[in-house]
């Protein structure tokens, strides 16, 4: 699947991304915002809040229309309709919904084909110019792959979500009409709660959505990035460098410092660009979860995967200088070979020579 956008077009950005802007669409116009570049905590974040209220404006009238449309086939005289009939209005209102939202991931892939053109570029330079590399101006044919890969993949996990979220709503108008009926409510006091219940379903209730998807987005499409220019420049092996502040996760400074191969990394994108499923593609790269031990009370990091839980480390309760491993580096490597290990994780790759 090709990125929605012609060859001059990234051309155009890479001349006008010399230090990490983020290509904004605004009406029929395109501007470029400057900021830190993305290799710093700050620049990182800035480019995630930007990328997000974007793909937010992108998807709201969407999501609008389909809670109106999933609204409007439920304002229905409920009380007279037999439970079949019932079942076939609720239908109806999660095929409207549906049918609306599928034009979302359409709406947002120029969006983010752009965004990625920018950031595999800011990665080079900054791999150049920060870390010495000896690598070209132009993109390789890895960085292309990793601008295609991370499109289709974030577009394709949005499909599945507001997919999730029209049975979401199917499951919680069944709810909604027997509770009304059982409590004796007339058409419009259902039909106001139903309405009220798709908006919150299908237009989300968590602010935070879009920053997760821009996260996850920037963090993986600047690690396929950073391994692309490794390999390009001949370098074995990278080091993972965690963001250590107040807001650092335990998994996060338990995996800084460690060191990875390239040439499994490169591997590791290969199998996982040839997946199309975005289940697949989450079992593929899990992110880190931790939990309380009941018996022990020590905390755990751990993945899960295929239905297993696996241990990672752990450490004592409100202590996270004193983690210890419960696997080995190898180990760690097929978990994970690069960041994000977690939603809105900052850590990077840094090559070491």
């Amino acid at each position: 699947m090709c990125v929605p956008f012609a060859p001059t077009d990234l051309a155009l950005v890479a001349r006008a991304l010399d230090s990490a802007g983020l290509l904004l669409e605004r009406g029929y116009g395109l501007r470029i915002e400057k900021a830190a570049g993305i290799g710093t905590a700050r620049g990182f974040e800035r480019a995630i809040a930007r990328l997000a209220g974007l793909l937010r404006e992108r998807a709201a009238p969407d999501a609008e229309a389909a809670s109106r449309a999933a609204a409007g086939e439920l304002a229905l005289d409920w009380s007279a309709l037999t439970p079949r009939a019932q079942a076939r209005a609720v239908d109806r209102a999660a095929k409207a919904a549906r049918d609306i939202t599928a034009r979302i991931p359409a709406r947002l892939r120029e969006t983010l084909g752009r965004a990625a053109v920018g950031l595999v570029q800011d990665v080079r330079l900054a791999a150049r110019e920060r870390q010495g590399l000896a690598i070209g101006v132009d993109f390789n044919a890895v960085d292309r792959r990793v601008v295609e890969h991370v499109v289709r993949t974030q577009t394709n996990f949005v499909r599945d979500e507001f997919g999730r979220r029209s049975d979401r709503m199917s499951a919680r108008a069944r709810e909604a009409v027997a509770s009304g009926l059982e409590r004796g409510l007339g058409r419009e006091e259902i039909a106001g709660e139903l309405a009220e219940m798709a908006r919150s379903v299908i237009q989300g209730k968590s602010p935070f959505y879009w920053e997760v998807v821009a996260g996850a987005f920037m963090a993986t499409g600047r690690s396929y990035a950073q391994i692309s220019a490794y390999a390009e420049a001949g370098i074995d092996r990278y080091r993972i460098l965690a963001v250590m502040d107040a807001h650092t996760t335990p998994l996060c400074r338990f995996l800084n410092g460690k060191t990875f191969s390239v040439a499994t990394a490169l591997d590791r994108f290969d199998a996982i660009d040839a997946l199309e499923d975005p289940e697949q593609i989450k079992a593929a790269l899990p992110w880190g979860r931790q939990a309380r031990d009941p018996e022990t009370g020590e905390m755990h990091i751990y993945v899960e995967r295929d239905g297993a839980r696996t241990t990672v480390a752990s450490y004592p309760p409100g202590d996270v200088t004193r983690i210890r491993a419960r696997v080995s580096d190898e180990e760690l490597e097929g978990i994970w070979g690069f960041p994000p290990y977690h939603g809105l994780c900052r850590s990077v790759t840094v090559a070491v020579f």
